[in-house]
């Protein structure tokens, strides 16, 4: 009976550790969420909140969303659509929450780095699926989410939207709206297509601002460059 008894609290002893280790390990899979309150939205990926009774300003963790009113860069394409995207959803929220990683939870400019949900739902995640942010800054051990977040992104890269609709405009250096120049120079923007295209008695001739009629020129036609008046039937006048 004795020996019975002792079993039985042995038993007793390991089931209560193994149930204490059990809860540990729960608890370790469960990140913290702080509720605060919306101070200012900044631009896509930057807040503002009242934190601890302070107001902090928030810089989302492992994306990247272009400028609007940068005093270098100034206004990127998408930068507005970012910005409102991310107004629309921290104004409308019931509930904003931040999660933070283990490592620092600030940056160099003091700006708090966290995860950022509204009634629920990460707003890193939702900017990746519009294509209005892609994967950036990732410094350790700050990269809790980061696999998922480059999935997320493939996903935008391979339908095509937002910043992933110009081709080159995001890389992993940031963003490069003179590549948009370039191809706009290349295709011909319709503001420099300046080449007139007229059909007259003496056939068809285009004349390019440098020609001796141009202005007195009323075109039929505008071309951007002279290879495209050219393809046209078009001629360079004699003089």
């Amino acid at each position: 009976m004795k020996r019975l008894l002792y079993l039985i609290s042995i038993c007793a002893f390991v089931l209560n550790i193994v149930g204490c280790s059990n809860i540990g390990q729960e608890n370790d899979t469960e990140y913290k969420r702080i509720e605060v309150e919306l101070s200012q939205s900044y631009d896509g990926d930057t807040i503002a909140v009242i934190y601890n009774g302070s107001r902090e300003s928030v810089r989302f963790l492992l994306v990247d969303s272009p400028e609007t009113s940068h005093p270098r860069l100034g206004e990127q394409p998408y930068g507005k659509e970012a910005k409102e995207f991310t107004r629309s959803l921290v104004e409308n929220a019931h509930k904003i929450e931040l999660e933070f990683d283990i490592g620092p939870q600030k940056d160099k400019y003091d700006r708090l780095l966290a995860y950022v949900y509204v009634d629920g739902k990460m707003i890193q995640e939702e900017l990746l699926k519009e294509g209005l942010a892609r994967v950036a800054y990732v410094y350790p051990p700050n990269t809790r989410y980061v696999d998922q977040f480059n999935a997320i992104q493939k996903e935008a890269q391979r339908k095509g939207l937002g910043i992933w609709e110009i081709e080159n405009y995001a890389q992993e250096d940031g963003f490069h709206p003179e590549l948009l120049d370039e191809k706009d120079a290349k295709e011909g923007n319709p503001d420099d297509c300046r080449i007139k295209g007229n059909i007259g008695s003496s056939g068809k001739i285009y004349h390019t601002p440098a020609s001796r009629w141009y202005e007195q020129t009323k075109p039929e036609v505008m071309f951007c460059t002279e290879e495209e008046a050219v393809k046209a039937g078009f001629r360079p006048p004699k003089q």
